[in-house]
This record gives structure tokens, sequence and C-alpha cells, in this order.
């Protein structure tokens, strides 16, 4: 693709991919619905106005067109020196995403990558910033060894250990399993890990949808469907990241498992 090509969002294109021949079955007022659920048109403009930016000053421009602020605290908490594993709590899937890279890569001078779904690669300016991770595709057989090497490399890494955004749990609004991937990776290129939290949440229609798709056994992430949403109703909001002190990494020895020791990051997460 050529590199003054701008990346823009057409659901009608998507759902010919996906679904063949039987497309033409598709009802329109459906395809109308999915561009406006995704807000085709609004992010299309967006995209065509940020073309040319990239890396932060991507970010930056994310966070002006959702007018997003944030309140930093224990920004003494990050060190100068170093390479670490920033892992945190993922409450929105859009802003916090967005809110965490643009102040760590403001801090760092854009020395941070995210460990992402390889879908973000498609939005160019987020691109040299990502860490593509496709663990069902073509890429599969890749992941294993696209991880180790974005550990080994000398860039803070950020990651969102429960995968999806935070779902509903018994009335309370919590990321689900955190996996324990930075845990073996940060002991095995000794990065100490810096956990954030992100104070914020999705609507009610977001966390029912989800919880009814888990009822009725649908394997499909759906509730992703709304992610743009979602983002759009958390406009011209400000949110709160905390910084957590760095946990060394001899820490995480043979007393518990991995797992465990995920587990454990993720309660300190959420006393922060």
């Amino acid at each position: 693709m050529a590199s003054d090509s701008v990346f823009l969002i057409d659901i009608e294109r998507i759902l010919k991919q996906k679904t063949g021949k039987k497309y033409k079955y598709i009802p329109s007022f459906l395809i109308s619905y999915l561009k406006r659920i995704v807000h085709q048109d609004e992010l299309n403009e967006f995209l065509n106005g940020a073309k040319g930016k990239e890396g932060v000053e991507f970010l930056e421009a994310c966070m002006e067109f959702l007018d997003t602020k944030v309140e930093v605290k224990g920004m003494e908490n990050l060190p100068e020196d170093g390479r670490y594993t920033f892992v945190s709590n993922h409450p929105l899937g859009g802003q916090d995403g967005i809110s965490i890279g643009y102040v760590l890569g403001k801090k760092y001078d854009g020395n941070v990558r995210y460990l992402v779904n390889d879908l973000l690669m498609n939005l160019h300016g987020l691109a040299p910033l990502c860490i593509p991770v496709n663990k069902t595709g073509s890429q599969s057989r890749d992941f294993p060894r696209m991880v180790e090497a974005g550990f080994k490399a000398d860039n803070h890494i950020i990651m969102f250990p429960a995968g999806l955004c935070s779902r509903r749990q018994n009335g309370v609004i919590k990321d689900l399993e955190w996996k324990k991937t930075f845990i073996v990776k940060s002991v095995e290129t000794q990065r100490d890990v810096i956990p954030l939290h992100f104070e914020g949440r999705n609507s009610d229609f977001f966390y029912n949808l989800a919880n009814a798709c888990k009822f009725l056994g649908i394997k499909v992430n759906i509730a992703m469907l709304y992610l743009a949403d979602e983002m759009f109703k958390n406009r011209h909001k400000t949110f709160t990241l905390t910084i957590g002190k760095p946990i060394p990494w001899q820490t995480f020895d043979r007393s518990k498992t991995p797992s465990e020791w995920a587990q454990h990051v993720k309660d300190i997460v959420y006393k922060l």
C-alpha cells in the first residue's frame, strides 16, 4: 500500500470480504446501522484529517478529536532509565489505550510499543507504536516470535493483560482474567513491571450486551462492534491514570505460578 494512502473504514467492503456471495442477502438497513454504530463517516473524516501524523503525534490528534483529558497521578514513579513492561486494566477499549500511549509516549519520546490485535495495524498513524498480535490468523505461528522480539527490544512495552476490555461480573465492572505472558516475558528479559490503573467505564448497554452474548453462548465478540460507539459516548471527559511503583522482575519467583503472579499484579492495579 502506498505510504500516502489513508486507511478508511469501509463496512460494505468488510462485509463483502467476510460473507462473499451471501453479501446480497444482507438487508441495506443492517448495513446502514453498522455504519452508524461504528461511526464510519466521523472516523473517516478524522483519519483523513490526521493523514501524515504518526506515533505520539497521531495519539495527540486522537486526544484532541475525542476531547479527552487525563489527570495523571504518580508521575514520580516513572523511572528515567531502563526498559519496562507497563500493564493496565482495560475499562474502555478506546480512550484508555490512547491516553496511556500518549502519556508514556510523551515521557519516553515515543519509545513505547503496544502489544495489540493486528487489526490496529491498519491505522497507519498508530502502526509505528504497535507490535501486532494475531493468535488466530496467518500470524499465529509467528505469535511467540513477535512477542519475543518485542520484549527483547529496547522499547517500553504497554500491555492490557486481560486482552478484552472490562466486563460486569457479579455487579462489579472489572477486567477478566489477566494472561501470564507479561510475567513470563518480563522475567526472561529482566524488565521490571509498572502497574497502571485507568479510571473509567462504558455504558450499561455495553455490559448488558456482553453478558447476554455470554449467557446465550455466542462465541463472536459482538460487543467489540460497539466499542467505537462507546468511545464517542466517552468524548469530552477527563479520566484519571494512576501510575504505581515499579515491581522488580525478581519478585516473580517460584513461590507462585506465572498465572498467580499475573493475578497478584492485577490486584495491585485495582488498589491503586
